[in-house]
């Protein structure tokens, strides 16, 4: 369905009838949607931004990776983002064709089936909630760092919990103010990067460029490659967010031409800024020896602190706080708008609540509860056992690119069976290369997560990020046997590979 070009002066007229025209292409999908188009191109892509957080990502994960690999570990963005924009093109087909709030859930559901989309919603939903709790409960020390006091559990249970609440306030007042929020921390994240980096590379730079090249002995007497496929978890798990824009397919307007541009931007602008925030790190450390042989375990807030000072590191690390909270607000959208989805096709106990709307903020209440109140008791299980909690968060990132490659997967059987993508923006001959150059790379990435790289541990904990996948499919498949309400879905799927007896009609 063509978009009219925009006829000088009728602005509203235009808008209206373009409102039309996304119903009508909602209708014919088979849905009515309940939400207001009240997000703008650079909103949603904002959305994805926020949900990448290139600053929380690096600022999170940089001692690790530096430890792990040295300075060269920074070429993983390179590759992790080359890798993660093919599966964003992929998506950027389906979301076209099917501008469908839920994302991966209902992208599944049209490409393949009832119980293979309700098994990659699964999987997609609990990485989620479990990444809400590790973002928040992340967020604990830098807020103790802020403010002044020590991050012992009890205090990064409370501020964990305290971000968490008002991430869902922000997200309960209705999708022009989650809109507003995501834009305002696109423009700190973005401006505070460019800052913070930019000074670190002026008047900080402690290092050459040629250290990019140093492996400073991190490969030990073998080759380096294990040591840097261990760094690159940097990069791997930075790529991702892009999928949440279109998780609010149906609060964009001209969802099926926009949102694969605000895809794409995402992986460009949110990668090109992690890996600039990245290499001004790593340039401004004064003793990277030291950061590898653990002497200097935070990196971070060694260089803030030595380029800024500490009334200037506690600015920078203001901005960082904004970034986690607007990370944590993003994921939650995207979790409700799942959470949402599934409720609406009645594939899951609680279908009646999830489904439910606000008549005056136009969000799923319910949903955006079981958004808040799972990531809660993850946080608030840390009390019991900090060491459960890193169990349970390992799940996170795998989780994500297991539900991504359910649907890379999904969408390469449906062409292979005669799928021919047909919405406002499609691959053409490139379709099919760019889908397995997608599938191989998350199948590479995935292993590469799951791989064990601690052999002195007791085994169950040297396959832990593997195990807990494995754990979290089969409590679905137990559910899926025992509570099969996904059989009696009435709602439209399988819908994407022509029917040959549609054919003969």
């Amino acid at each position: 369905m063509s978009t009219p070009t925009r006829p000088a002066g009728e602005a509203d007229g235009y808008y209206e009838y373009e409102d039309q025209s996304d119903a009508a292409h909602l209708h014919a999908l088979g849905y009515e949607s309940d939400f207001r188009r009240d997000m703008s191109p650079w909103a949603n892509f904002s959305l994805g931004f926020t949900y990448l957080s290139p600053v929380v990502g690096v600022y999170t994960l940089f001692a690790f990776a530096l430890a792990t690999g040295g300075p060269p570990m920074i070429w993983s963005f390179v590759i992790v983002g080359l890798g993660q924009l093919m599966v964003a093109l992929v998506f950027s087909e389906v979301v076209a064709q099917y501008p469908v709030a839920g994302g991966v859930y209902p992208w599944a559901r049209r490409l393949w089936g009832r119980r293979y989309a309700w098994m990659t919603g699964w999987v997609y939903m609990v990485a989620l909630l479990v990444t809400i709790a590790s973002v928040v409960y992340g967020a604990g020390p830098y807020i103790a760092a802020t403010f002044g006091f020590d991050a012992s559990v009890n205090t990064t249970i409370l501020c964990a919990l305290g971000l968490l609440l008002l991430a869902t306030l922000i997200n309960l007042m209705g999708t022009r103010v989650l809109a507003t929020a995501a834009m305002i921390g696109f423009t700190a994240e973005i401006l505070g990067a460019l800052v913070v980096g930019g000074w670190l590379l002026i008047a900080h730079r402690e290092q050459s460029f040629g250290v990019l090249f140093d492996t400073f002995g991190t490969e030990g007497d073998g080759s380096y490659l294990p040591a840097f496929a261990a760094a690159a978890l940097i990069g791997i798990y930075q790529y991702y967010g892009f999928e949440a824009c279109g998780d609010v397919a149906e609060e964009v307007k001209d969802p099926g031409r926009l949102i694969p541009k605000a895809m794409r931007r995402t992986i460009y602008i949110g990668g090109a800024a992690a890996t600039f925030v990245c290499l001004a790190l790593v340039l401004a450390v004064t003793d990277i020896g030291a950061v590898i042989s653990g002497e200097d375990a935070d990196p971070v807030s060694t260089v803030l602190n030595e380029a800024f000072g500490s009334t200037g590191a506690k600015i920078v690390l203001l901005v960082v706080l904004l970034s986690f909270l607007s990370c944590a607000i993003s994921l939650q959208a995207a979790a409700s708008r799942l959470a949402y989805s599934y409720g609406r096709d009645d594939m899951i106990m609680g279908s009646s609540l999830l489904k439910k709307f606000s008549a005056k903020r136009h969000v799923p209440p319910y949903a955006l509860i079981v958004a808040a109140v799972v990531p809660a008791v993850i946080v608030i299980g840390s009390k019991v056992s900090e060491d459960a909690i890193t169990k349970i968060i390992s799940f996170a990132a795998l989780g994500i690119y297991l539900g991504f490659q359910m649907v890379v997967l999904a969408a390469l059987r449906a062409r292979l069976k005669g799928w021919v993508p047909s919405g406002k923006y499609t691959l053409g001959a490139w379709g099919l290369p760019v889908n397995i150059a997608a599938l191989v790379y998350g199948v590479v990435a995935m292993i590469n997560m799951a791989w064990p790289r601690t052999p002195d541990a007791a085994w169950y904990d040297n396959w832990i990020v593997a195990l807990s996948g494995l754990v979290v499919v089969a409590v679905g498949l137990i559910y899926m046997a025992v509570h099969p309400l996904h059989d009696r879905s009435t709602a439209p799927y399988d819908d994407a590979i022509p029917k040959k007896d549609h054919v003969a009609r």
